[in-house]
């Protein structure tokens, strides 16, 4: 491209109109809206076609519409660059949403899996062994939280919250959906340490 002179680089005849130069430049500006170099390479073939179009004028050989600005009196102007929608949501928010990898939601998933899987299916599925199942979902979601941003005291509220909304809600909702539903054989214990163990990898996941 650098082999090119500016009338090639934006795609126009050596005879283009001034409309035709300033509808090309808009057209490849919003083509390569996001590559620095490729901005730079458009702006420096315009501006050399309207140097020379303005020395041309200069020497009498064309004339120019006055309305065209010329380099030395033209303000740089940036594409418009439309907000994401994680730039438009609270400052506060972004700080504490993460935008996870694969990994990042199937390893935390894999080991509340498993967690869940000896709270429902361990044999009686004592007090002891929800107890023991909950304190090692705790530590499993401060590691995965602090690992994200080193941040051990987030980490440790984070997993605290998850843990107390997590048994509560679990209750409130175990004593209400049990009754009406006879099929799901499980304890209220039971069923308020899968539903903690859903909201912590949840946090896990999507939250840093």
């Amino acid at each position: 491209m650098s082999d090119q002179n500016p009338y090639e680089k934006l795609g126009v005849s050596e005879d283009a109109s001034f409309d035709e130069i300033q509808d090309a430049r808009n057209s490849l500006l919003e083509q390569h809206g996001g590559d620095g170099n490729s901005l730079e390479v458009i702006e420096a073939a315009y501006d050399a076609i309207l140097m020379e179009r303005l020395r041309m004028r200069q020497e009498g050989k064309i004339k120019v519409p006055e309305r065209i600005r010329f380099p030395e009196m033209r303000v740089q102007s940036s594409p418009k660059e439309s907000l994401t929608p994680r730039e438009q949501t609270p400052a506060w928010l972004q700080r504490i949403l993460d935008q996870p990898k694969s990994v990042d939601v199937l390893l935390p998933g894999a080991w509340y899996l498993g967690l869940s899987a000896i709270s429902v299916f361990y044999p009686a599925a004592g007090a002891q062994v929800l107890q023991l199942a909950l304190v090692l979902g705790v530590g499993i979601s401060v590691y995965f939280l602090n690992r994200k941003e080193g941040k051990f005291g987030r980490a440790v509220l984070f997993t605290l919250g998850s843990l107390i909304i997590g048994l509560i809600a679990g209750a409130l909702i175990a004593s209400w959906l049990l009754p009406l539903t006879p099929f799901i054989k499980l304890t209220e214990n039971q069923f308020s340490t899968v539903l903690t163990f859903i909201l912590l990898w949840l946090v896990n996941s999507f939250l840093r």
